[in-house]
């Protein structure tokens, strides 16, 4: 019985939103279970899938939080 956790940050994929849809959702429970049935034959009904949002505020990469990991990434991006 696999169990597999997700966890993404709690942004939407557009600026009004600002979680994961239902949909998306979805689409990552089925795919994270594909993967588990195609690589490990692992039965669909037998894996569960979690998944997880985080704030912003409580993720971070490269020594900061993401705002102003993102933040710092645009300034160097940007000509």
């Amino acid at each position: 019985m696999p169990i597999v956790t997700v966890q993404v940050t709690r942004e939407g994929t557009s600026a009004d939103r600002t979680s994961v849809s239902a949909e998306e959702k979805a689409a990552i429970i089925s795919g994270v279970s594909e993967v588990l049935l195609n690589v490990l034959n692992k039965p669909l009904e037998s894996t569960y899938v979690i998944i997880e949002e985080v704030d912003l505020d409580n993720w971070g990469w490269g020594g900061l939080p993401t705002a102003q990991y993102r933040a710092q990434r645009a300034a160097k991006a940007a000509p």
